[in-house]
Formats: structure tokens, sequence, C-alpha cells
């Protein structure tokens, strides 16, 4: 995982309708950039809900949520639709922010599945907290009690 308290490498993705995104387009504010093993998993989908149901506060704190696997934009489109996401997924298909940000390993050949990890970035693009997820029921509720106090310090 990359270390706490360095800068957010930056990227472009293309996002659930076919649109680039780019992690600076959020300076200003927080971003939970969230690395997803496959869309429309069982992990995958309790773990997206709960930041779904928890989107309300996540938005109250000024955090915008981005999924991102290594899905095609189809794919990732579907898994929005499917469970209501409010949040936008980005398809990282050739692996390549997968390896900035090393939710897959250097140098091997294309992997398909994500590592569970997560990044907490702060409105000027310093990761403040770094999340080898293993319970994907609390991660969502873990990450926004982090963000509050991060806020209030």
């Amino acid at each position: 995982m990359l270390a706490e308290e360095t800068p957010a490498p930056e990227f472009t993705l293309k996002d659930d309708q076919g649109k680039d995104v780019s992690l600076s387009d959020f300076r200003g504010k927080w971003v939970l950039l969230w690395f997803y093993p496959m869309a429309d998993t069982p992990g995958c989908t309790i773990e997206g809900c709960g930041l779904r149901d928890q989107f309300p506060d996540y938005s109250a704190a000024d955090c915008e949520i981005l999924g991102v696997s290594f899905d095609d934009v189809d794919a990732i489109k579907a898994f929005k639709e499917k469970f209501e996401f409010p949040y936008r997924l980005l398809s990282d298909h050739d692996e390549q922010v997968g390896v900035a940000y090393e939710t897959r390993d250097p140098g091997t050949e294309k992997v398909t599945f994500s590592k569970r990890i997560s990044y907490l970035i702060d409105p000027e693009g310093i990761i403040r907290k770094s999340y080898d997820v293993g319970d994907v029921n609390t991660h969502p509720n873990d990450v926004l009690g982090d963000l509050r106090a991060l806020q209030a310090a």
C-alpha cells in the first residue's frame, strides 16, 4: 500500500458513463478512493452497498467516493445500476492505476482482480489514511469515522 502523508498519484480513468475522470477534478474535496476486486461479486457488493447506504454522510462531510476496479466500462455501469450506487465507478481496465496505487503487482501479466485497498485523500491530494480492507461489512463505517476525526483535528 502507499504510505500515509504522501501525495496521491494523479490519474485519469473512464467512469461508468464512459467519461474521463481525474483525481485532480476533486481537489478541494476529500476523496475515498475505493479499489475493489470485481464488479457484482459478493464482497464487493456488500462493501459497495455499505458505501451507498452511508453516501449521505459522506456527502455531508464533503467527501467524494470513487470506486475503482479492473472491469470494463460496461461491467461497472451494470454494477452501478443494479445496486443504485450514487457515486462514480471507474474502469482501470489496463490496470495501470492499480500499479500506481499498489493494488496489483507491477511487471506481472494482467491479473483481472484488484487487491481490496482504499485510500482516504485530503483536499490537497495527500493520502491521509490507507486501508488494507479486511472486513467489507465495517469498512464504510470505519472510513467515515476516520474522515470525521481528521476533519475535526
